[in-house]
């Protein structure tokens, strides 16, 4: 241990084990340390005996649920887009040989009161009870509109700067009502609250397109995917990676203290009265809580079931948003649910997730609308932790902290942050590469074809 290292990672949370990988690649001497004994921090993977310690101590799971060994429960569940950046990044990386992926069966929002499908094609928008007959002609309309959408040609603008005009703006020029705009913001779009309307259009109208190029990808009922066996194979995927590029890995290294100079710069990590000296530090908040801040709690239900979540076409996996409008919140609350069918649970069990941005300290109450979605539970665990954002000026100390994770199901927010922490260090932008046509077929005949246009 006693080396220098361009970088040391602490932490192997999915953000800090992507950045490894990423880091690894491009020929930086990577140390990767964690206090932990297993990978993934608080985006692990449980089975159902970590899953009762973690929540109940030393009581025992029923017998009835099945083998502890055959459920792989995500603390923190999210879909990945399939033609999102984490998905480029799988590429870019070649992880892909490591994982193996499967579609979600359906994508659907809260409405009035109901479940609705988002519809994943022509026909089944013209069905859809989301929007009446003469709001369907006017949602169409807009919906070509941000199709044929291109930044760098203005032809496509019909007069309008979406640099400038705000979302609120933009929509009204279509006349639509209340009800679409929140499915519009908050299905398609991914906004978890409703401050996108005061802001510029653009970035609602690029959220569209990637939902609509995600759901073409594959044809599928969602735009999303999910590794078989649940996201903890993922940290893990981009820490095989690391090491064949030469990155070190240790864990279960007690204390691992951050050394500074006299000018406040990084310089190492001690653990076990060894310093392993570095340039650069990256990190989830738990390792730096003197250079972050909080700025939000998670509120979270996990559910064990035995049918699929009512009224969802008896879907084995599936999101389900409710806007914070439907529910007269400050935030969106969502609903995961997978299934056996993505090796996640025993034959015939389902894990269900309902999760939001606390606005309480009481979960199980503040939980109820998700909850009552859900039917019959085996049984529900309950949780609430708290979201930091660091402080510090990376310049200054090259020390790079990772945001605490969201109450979102989808991953664009998280590789956001991979994203923009990979720019901060290596100052190259990851994703300015031009994406040629490429059909990626993964390891088994059950798994997706993802397909990526230029």
């Amino acid at each position: 241990m006693d080396e220098e290292y361009d970088v040391i990672v602490l932490g192997t949370g999915l953000k800090e084990c992507i950045l490894s990988g990423l880091l690894s690649v491009d020929g930086l001497k990577v140390l990767h340390m964690d206090r932990n004994d297993y990978y993934g921090g608080e985006s692990t993977s449980l089975n159902l005996n970590q899953l009762w310690k973690r929540f109940r101590g030393d009581d025992k799971p029923p017998q009835e649920l099945g083998a502890s060994r055959d459920y792989n429960i995500d603390m923190n569940p999210k879909f990945i887009m399939a033609n999102g950046n984490l998905v480029r990044v799988l590429i870019h990386t070649d992880v892909t040989k490591y994982l193996s992926f499967k579609a979600v069966d359906g994508s659907h929002v809260f409405n009035k009161g109901k479940v609705h499908k988002v519809p994943s094609n022509d026909m089944e928008a013209l069905k859809s009870p989301l929007m009446g007959l003469f709001e369907k002609r006017r949602a169409r309309k807009f919906f070509i509109y941000v199709q044929n959408y291109k930044e760098s040609d203005p032809k496509t603008h019909e007069g309008m700067d979406l640099t400038r005009v705000t979302t609120k703006e933009l929509i009204a020029k279509y006349g639509l009502d209340d009800n679409t705009v929140d499915f519009i913001g908050h299905a398609l779009a991914l906004h978890r609250d409703d401050h996108y309307l005061a802001e510029p259009a653009l970035d609602t109208v690029k959220r569209m397109k990637l939902y609509a190029e995600s759901l073409a990808r594959f044809q599928g009922g969602s735009p999303y995917i999910y590794p078989l066996y649940g996201l903890g194979e993922l940290p893990q995927a981009f820490a095989r990676l690391s090491a064949v590029y030469g990155g070190t890995y240790m864990l279960n290294k007690p204390e691992c203290k951050v050394e500074f100079d006299d000018e406040g710069k990084v310089v190492g990590v001690t653990s076990e009265g060894e310093t392993a000296r570095c340039k650069k530090l990256v990190c989830d908040p738990s390792y730096l809580p003197g250079k972050v801040r909080k700025v939000g709690k998670v509120a979270r239900a996990i559910a064990i079931m035995s049918h699929p979540i009512p009224n969802t076409d008896n879907s084995h996996s599936v999101q389900i948003i409710l806007p914070q409008k439907q529910l007269g919140r400050r935030s969106d609350m969502y609903l995961f649910c997978c299934s056996y069918t993505h090796n996640v649970a025993p034959k015939g069990k389902f894990i269900a997730f309902v999760s939001s941005e606390a606005e309480t300290d009481q979960p199980a109450i503040e939980l109820k609308p998700g909850i009552d979605l859900l039917g019959p539970v085996d049984e529900i665990f309950f949780d609430i932790y708290d979201r930091y954002e660091p402080v510090n000026e990376p310049t200054l100390d090259n020390c790079f902290i990772s945001m605490s994770y969201d109450a979102t199901t989808h991953f664009e927010s998280t590789v956001d942050d991979v994203l923009n922490m990979y720019t901060l260090i290596t100052g190259k932008v990851l994703l300015t590469l031009v994406w040629i046509l490429v059909l990626l077929v993964l390891q088994k005949s059950k798994e997706i074809r993802l397909m990526f246009y230029i």
